[in-house]
């Protein structure tokens, strides 16, 4: 490996190793919902996804919620009831598509991440044995005879 793949990769198990240590993440990792979610990383996967993309119509709801309650003090108590319901309806229509969103990403970034994993590999086990075959000087070299017939067939011409 270079230097600088070797650094990155330094660095890199600094930050997870940072992160395994901290007492928050340790305490949820014992819990049932982490050893579940570390048994199952596509459910974790698809758990991320779907937080992190639902954060953002949660936020418009709430924001939604509390603009209705407000006119509800005003005086507009039945409009409330009526604009939450559909709100909230729209909300779950938003979230199932949100959902069904979040696993088709993240069946595809664990399909991308089985087939990049397997070509590394595939490409360090084959320069392995490449490697191993140059030690041990069992590498299939040109026979002398095909240099010299390429030689007098440039002198032919």
């Amino acid at each position: 490996m270079s230097k600088e793949m070797q650094e990155l990769q330094k660095q890199w198990h600094s930050v997870v190793q940072s992160i395994h240590s901290n007492s928050n993440v340790v305490a949820f990792m014992n819990s049932r919902v982490g050893q579940y979610l570390d048994d199952h990383p596509f459910v974790a996967l698809s758990l991320l996804m779907f937080i992190a993309v639902s954060a953002i119509p949660v936020a418009f709801f709430l924001i939604f919620v509390v603009t209705t309650a407000l006119m509800a003090c005003v005086g507009v108590i039945v409009m409330e009831g009526v604009i939450i319901a559909i709100g909230g309806i729209a909300l779950l229509c938003v979230l199932c598509g949100l959902g069904a969103l979040s696993l088709g990403v993240s069946g595809v970034l664990s399909v991308c991440y089985v087939v990049f994993s397997t070509l590394v590999n595939y490409w360090y086990a084959s320069r392995g044995q490449i490697k191993k075959q140059e030690l041990n000087g069992s590498l299939p070299q040109k026979s002398p005879s095909v240099l010299d017939l390429s030689a007098n067939n440039g002198k032919n011409e």
